[in-house]
């Protein structure tokens, strides 16, 4: 089927068919990715778990606590 590029504003958009977005599991506020490859563009759903991000903390980026401060409302510690 051949899809229409059309102006949004001052950007450029096309619209993903119902059926082709159930398809690639893709729901309105799904983070996608969109390169240039060599066959033109790409759109890539961008999917993290929380066992992908915390593979990425290491000693060295590690943090400690941050302190606020002393409770200053009707905090109960």
């Amino acid at each position: 089927m051949l899809y229409h590029i059309q102006k949004w504003g001052n950007s450029l958009g096309i619209r993903i068919p119902k059926a082709l977005a159930q398809k690639a599991g893709l729901v309105e506020g799904t983070p996608v990715e969109i390169v240039l490859g060599d066959e033109g563009i790409i759109i890539r759903s961008r999917s993290y778990s929380l066992e992908t991000l915390l593979s990425g903390v290491t000693p060295e980026n590690l943090h400690g606590e941050v302190g606020t401060g002393k409770p200053v409302g009707r905090e109960v510690w």
